[in-house]
């Protein structure tokens, strides 16, 4: 099989990649017919009750985190995510009904953004580190990629698809296409049999469970220096949603046909990443700490584009750049750490990767709206490349190596080991 589609030939995976595919779409159709909903049916036009709504969905991952990843790490995970899905599944369908009955109010849709989002962060962590139990470990790089690339790929059809049927029935069908899309998730979990490939040793009970995580990855510098790589840059670099509208709208004039190219261009240099990713082996520290510092200088060139059209030629490559990193940093977190640990580390990770959106994106909707649309992306883009610099010395550091560069030589930068005399002068 191609290499970059080989744990596809494992069973359970491949079940896994077909029903996260059809989830996945009716997730972006809900996405985009909430925000529909909201701001032009229920309020005709409010961006705050927008960012409200996504501020709840959102949020709950920041609280339950630390809950999410003991359970990822103590029950059962093909049947948690069967009972999130199954969650989620039913409160599309309450959404849906509401709508098509005449009956949803503004408030139906805050509650409801708040438990989607307490099953989200809970189902969350289960599901990336669910993968491990259905490809062997020399795969998991690639299914993760895959993973990443299925979503992305949902990214392009779902969205398309909730426009035409917003269009033509209104958003109502399209909860209740959401719902439906549930189904296939579940019987796929349902025809799994996923082979335990480590031994699981179940965390403490109560509060020990989170201690034993916190205790697990302060002990890690390596996992920390990566934390704060994404916790910078989930907080203040991935607001493509808003940044995206900014740009668009305010700079270059473009109407809601503008903002969706944009979007689909971006989407487009994201899928590339994920299959790049997946033909990729066990990644490493220097390609997370690249690939931050690469997003950091290609978003910062978008923000200083003159024209709309230079702005979509860069955005492929901010696209490959972010899905690198997220990809990459993903990986070496899950790789790096020990089984029993792997739910409650990759909680801590989710929660700085996506529940800063929740502080980072009204500081930079602010920033956009107070200084204009390109400093809503050059707040996150400089930080990002600050500290993919600062982690990328930290990692030399930690591995004893500096870097050198020749232009007579091939290749033209390396790694080359510091000496013990050299180490001693510099302390010196």
């Amino acid at each position: 099989m191609n290499q970059t589609f080989r744990s596809l030939r494992h069973r359970d995976y491949r079940l896994w990649a077909g029903g996260a595919i059809v989830s996945n779409t009716g997730t972006w159709m809900q996405r985009v017919a909430q925000d529909w909903l909201v701001i032009q049916v229920l309020t005709h036009g409010s961006g705050t009750a927008g960012g409200i709504t996504t501020g709840l969905q959102f949020g709950p991952i920041l609280l339950l985190a630390p809950v999410a990843g003991t359970i990822a790490d103590r029950f059962d995970q093909r049947r948690t995510l069967m009972v999130t899905q199954a969650v989620m599944g039913f409160l599309g369908l309450v959404l849906g009904v509401l709508v098509v009955s005449g009956t949803a109010q503004l408030w139906h849709v805050y509650v409801l953004a708040v438990l989607l989002g307490s099953a989200s962060a809970i189902d969350g962590p289960v599901r990336q580190t669910f993968v491990g139990q259905l490809v062997p470990r020399e795969d998991l790089p690639n299914a993760i990629g895959l993973n990443s690339a299925s979503f992305n790929s949902a990214r392009l059809i779902g969205p398309a698809l909730a426009g035409v049927l917003i269009a033509w029935v209104g958003t109502g069908p399209v909860f209740l296409i959401n719902a439906a899309s549930f189904v296939a998730p579940l019987v796929m979990l349902h025809l799994m049999r996923p082979a335990q490939r480590a031994p699981r040793v179940k965390p403490a009970k109560g509060s020990g469970g989170m201690r034993e995580g916190l205790a697990y990855v302060r002990a890690r510098p390596d996992l920390l220096a990566i934390f704060v790589l994404v916790g910078v840059i989930g907080t203040f670099g991935l607001n493509f949603q808003l940044t995206s509208a900014l740009m668009t709208s305010v700079k270059f004039g473009t109407d809601s046909a503008g903002f969706g190219l944009a979007g689909t261009v971006l989407a487009v240099g994201s899928l590339a990443g994920a299959l790049v990713a997946a033909r990729r082996g066990r990644p490493r520290y220097r390609l997370v700490v690249g690939a931050a510092f690469a997003f950091g200088v290609l978003a910062s060139v978008a923000a200083l584009m003159p024209t709309y059209a230079l702005y979509l030629v860069v955005l492929p490559f901010m696209g490959l750049a972010s899905l690198t990193l997220m990809t990459a940093a993903n990986a070496t977190v899950q790789m790096s750490t020990e089984p029993a640990m792997r739910g409650r580390v990759m909680a801590m990770y989710m929660s700085l990767m996506q529940g800063g959106t929740v502080v980072g994106g009204p500081f930079v909707g602010w920033m956009g709206t107070r200084f204009g649309p390109e400093w809503s992306i050059l707040v996150g883009s400089i930080p990002s490349a600050v500290v993919g610099v600062l982690v990328g010395v930290y990692f030399l550091r930690r591995a004893r190596v500096r870097v050198t560069y020749s232009w007579k030589q091939s290749p033209h930068v390396r790694l080359v080991p510091v000496r013990d005399d050299e180490r001693d002068a510099a302390a010196a």
